[in-house]
């Protein structure tokens, strides 16, 4: 994957995945023996669900960016 080809919304989440893999590893290395699978599962699951958050948000607010642009500005009458 060329990562210089990534579109701004693509590198934003490239980003966070990122992020959430060091807050991860900080975590596990901070966590006291025999918590560390518990940490490591809390934690990854509550960043899976804000990184799904946000990658749907994106997505949709593309989508309405996009029926929006279709949509005529009021006042519009088409000359048939």
């Amino acid at each position: 994957m060329n990562f210089d080809e990534l579109s701004p919304a693509e590198r934003l989440i490239a980003e966070q995945a990122i992020l959430n893999l060091r807050t991860l590893n900080n975590a596990c290395d901070m966590a006291a023996d025999g918590t560390v699978l518990a940490i490591a599962e809390t934690l990854a699951v509550q960043q899976g669900r804000e990184l799904t958050r946000k990658t749907l948000q994106m997505s949709i607010d593309a989508q309405v960016e996009t029926v929006q642009k279709k949509v005529r500005p009021p006042g519009c009458a088409s000359v048939e």
